[in-house]
């Protein structure tokens, strides 16, 4: 991702058509500048539709041809998802498409005409505005394989939030009809604990069946039984329950239905890794990533469908950017404030390297020796999260490097600093 500023201003010359969308659900607004910031023509309304695009397109090129023009940057304010078909559209028609951030678009409106007002129109001039000064990045839209897998990832996302909110629901009802029944199983999700709720899940329902028909009912469908004595404490718990004895029939038949529901989505979850795994085979340096001691599929698979292709990128400090783990500062003369990550960028991509790299220090020799090293040091030494975000950084070098090379994880290179090497071998 390009971040200089001279060689954005450089894209625009005298013979670019600079335009500025605002972006809506059912209708979009295109306003046209060139490289000084004259208006060309009319604003244009057109609609999300194929009709509304070729409408766009014949305005474009009749701009092109009516101002001897030969080129254009299309700058669009990214709403959403909205602006995503849009995008291929420009994209297969050869115009550059570029994004403007929503926040300089809010505080730059007012530069023209000193007033808050906002409209589709006036969006559309201040995106173009901010296109021609420089003030854009260039998307990396993924395609083939890295848009097949950031899709991939983001269904398994939902997937998971839909998992969460299904167990979120069975806690609740083992509070209202059971809330003994935790205390004599660590987690409902195992296997002899699923048994029972399946089976005979309220309390008087237990104590019908007695020790004796728990025991069986283990038998039949576990390999191993949990044992006599699980059985006597849930018959003991449920002899003592406090659980709703009204309404128990419904009950039951939510029970059932929330189950099926948690099956059915870990059953859909499986199967969408195995497809994910399928692909990731297929991108060039991902099997090497994965041999770094405790990076696994869905980092490695989260980490490609966020970043996309790494050819695209120049140096791993893009990246870094990209993930909103760049710092900021805030400093006036002799005052210095203390520095901070930006949070811009992607949530996801910093999300999932956060929390990659907590079980990382945990289980990766090298990786605790740095952390070991960066808030122990005698200069400048980190506190803990200030050194979970240095290691965040550093394993985007270390997979980025080994994603470029493929070349498979050495922790030896990544220590070879002799300060950390003699913390590591303390340790």
């Amino acid at each position: 991702m390009q971040y200089k500023t001279n060689y954005k201003i450089e894209q625009i010359i005298e013979s670019t058509v600079i335009v500025g969308t605002d972006i809506a659900k059912n209708q979009h607004v295109a306003r046209a500048l060139d490289f000084r910031g004259i208006e060309l023509g009319r604003p244009l309304t057109f609609k999300n539709s194929q009709s509304g695009f070729i409408k766009l397109y014949n305005w474009l090129e009749k701009l092109i041809s009516k101002h001897d023009k030969k080129g254009v940057i299309f700058g669009v304010e990214p709403t959403g998802h909205y602006w995503l078909s849009l995008a291929q559209f420009l994209r297969e028609n050869g115009i550059k498409i570029v994004l403007v951030n929503p926040m300089h678009v809010k505080k730059s409106k007012e530069l023209d005409d000193n007033s808050p007002t906002k409209n589709d129109a006036k969006d559309a001039r201040v995106i173009a505005q901010l296109v021609k000064d420089g003030r854009y990045s260039e998307p990396h839209i993924p395609t083939g394989i890295y848009a097949e897998l950031r899709a991939g990832m983001n269904l398994r996302d939902r997937l998971t939030e839909d998992l969460r909110r299904v167990q979120g629901r069975i806690y609740n009802w083992l509070d209202r009809f059971f809330p003994e029944f935790l205390t004599v199983f660590k987690k409902w999700e195992g296997k002899a604990a699923m048994l029972i709720l399946k089976s005979f899940p309220l309390p008087q329902e237990i104590v019908d069946k007695g020790v004796d028909g728990i025991m069986e009912c283990w038998k039949q469908g576990m390999k191993r039984s949990a044992g006599k004595k699980k059985a006597i404490e849930l018959v003991d718990a449920a002899l003592t329950s406090i659980g709703l004895t009204e309404g128990v029939i419904m009950g039951r038949q939510e029970l059932n239905m929330l189950l099926a529901q948690y099956e059915s989505i870990q059953h859909e979850i499986e199967q969408l890794m195995q497809q994910i795994e399928n692909m990731l085979e297929k991108v060039p340096g991902a099997q090497e990533m994965m041999t770094i001691t405790g990076v696994g599929l869905a980092t490695v698979a989260g980490f490609i469908a966020e970043v996309g292709d790494l050819n695209n990128y120049s140096h791993p400090r893009q990246i870094q950017k990209l993930a909103g783990l760049n710092l900021k500062e805030n400093s006036s003369g002799e005052y210095k404030g203390q520095t901070s990550i930006t949070k811009r960028g992607r949530p996801r991509l910093r999300a999932l390297l956060f929390k990659c790299i907590m079980p990382l220090v945990a289980k990766n020799q090298e990786f605790k020796a740095l952390h070991n090293y960066y808030t122990t040091r005698t200069e400048n030494p980190l506190k803990k999260m200030q050194s979970m975000i240095a290691l965040c950084c550093k394993l985007i070098r270390v997979m980025f490097a080994i994603g470029r090379k493929k070349t498979p994880y050495d922790g030896e290179e990544l220590v070879k600093n002799s300060s950390v090497l003699s913390l590591q071998e303390a340790a």
